[in-house]
This record gives C-alpha cells, structure tokens and sequence, in this order.
C-alpha cells in the first residue's frame, strides 16, 4: 500500500506535466502547504506567522476555480482539524476532495 507522500508526489507530478508547462495555456499552479513540525518552538512560530493546523495537502489553482485536496491513504481517516477545515473551505464555497490515488485525482479533469 502506498503512503500518503508517495501518493502527493504521483498527483503533483502529474498536474504539473499535464496543467503546469510552461506551453500549458493558461498555465495552472498546484502547490502543497506544509503545516507539520516536531519541534514546539518552530510550530510556536509558524502558528504565529500563520501556519493553520488542518490545511488540505495541496491547493490547485485552474481557471476560475480552487479546489483544496486532503491526501489519504485506503485506510488514512481525517482528524478532527481536517475535518474542520473542510467544513470552513466547503462554507466559502470552494471545493474540498478527500483523494486516496492518482487515479482518482485525474478523474477530477475528465
């Protein structure tokens, strides 16, 4: 079974090859947001500086929408935080997926 990071580079790789050339016209933008630390004193400042606990995996920018992608492996669950945050993106009115495989990625652009 694949995990969650395999699984990001597999979607972040393929984007970027299909929506992110620099031909690509227009061009997308697909990026990831790291929000985890083990040190206390680095996760102190990066909530002071606006590090939010839950943020989705990866944010994708195509035209005229954003989608927020939480990675999961077949079995990962969401926690609480995640759970949150896509309750807050889905109430603004943006799209939210809950993505277990590239495949299932790429079936969101078909």
């Amino acid at each position: 079974m694949k995990n969650e990071e395999s699984i990001q580079q597999e979607i972040v790789i393929w984007f970027n090859n299909k929506f992110c050339l620099k031909t690509s016209d227009p061009r997308c933008m697909i990026f990831s947001v790291p929000n985890d630390s083990s040190n206390f004193m680095e996760t102190k400042r990066k909530v002071n500086t606006g590090l939010l606990k839950g943020v989705s995996d990866l944010i994708i920018i195509i035209p005229n929408k954003i989608l927020f992608i939480e990675l999961k492996t077949e079995t990962g669950i969401q926690s609480t935080v995640q759970k949150d945050f896509q309750s807050r993106i889905e109430n603004l009115g943006y799209e939210y997926r809950l993505i277990r495989s590239l495949e299932q990625f790429k079936s969101l652009f078909q």
